[in-house]
């Protein structure tokens, strides 16, 4: 039995192992002092060449937060990893944040990325089929769907497997 271990995952010490920061200016709000200095942060997980950028705030330590979280949301769309319903379990992660079938998280939390590469992770091993990978992960089919909702471009990915393979979409 092996644990499903997504990089959205990993700690940040060990994401960050992989990656290359840089900083750099841009344009926009903020004034002479966001022209001035270098407050955009952009990651890049190097061995999938995935990256996460912010450049919205003046903080350099704000902004290099939110480029860590986008990082781990695009790596959890993006980056499939191999699980197997059969020997694998959900993650510790998942189990306390699903009781009772009900999967309670927001998308700004951040767990989210780790629990949608897991979701994804789960729904593409379960060849798109919604129920399996429910039953699965522990949750209702409905709770599911409504998670993957909570971002809507892992529901279009996820939409565009399942009319390749003749399902319906997800609504």
């Amino acid at each position: 039995m092996v644990d499903h271990v997504h990089p959205a995952a990993w700690d940040t010490a060990r994401l960050l192992a992989e990656c290359e920061s840089r900083r750099q200016r841009r344009s926009g709000p903020g004034g002479q002092h966001r022209n001035k200095v270098e407050t955009a942060v952009v990651i890049t997980h190097v061995p999938t060449t995935i990256r996460g950028e912010a450049s919205e705030r003046r903080s350099q330590e704000e902004n290099r937060k939110t480029a860590l979280f986008r990082l781990r949301l695009n790596l959890a769309q993006q980056l499939r990893c191999p699980l197997d319903p059969e020997t694998d379990h959900p993650s510790e992660t998942w189990r306390l944040r699903c009781r009772d079938g009900k999967l309670e998280i927001s998308p700004t939390h951040d767990d989210f990325p780790s629990l949608l590469a897991e979701a994804l992770d789960a729904v593409f091993a379960c060849g798109m089929e919604i129920p399996k990978a429910a039953q699965w992960l522990g949750c209702t089919n409905s709770q599911l769907i409504r998670f993957l909702k909570r971002e809507p471009r892992a529901l279009a990915q996820v939409n565009v497997r399942r009319r390749d393979r003749g399902l319906h979409p997800l609504r």
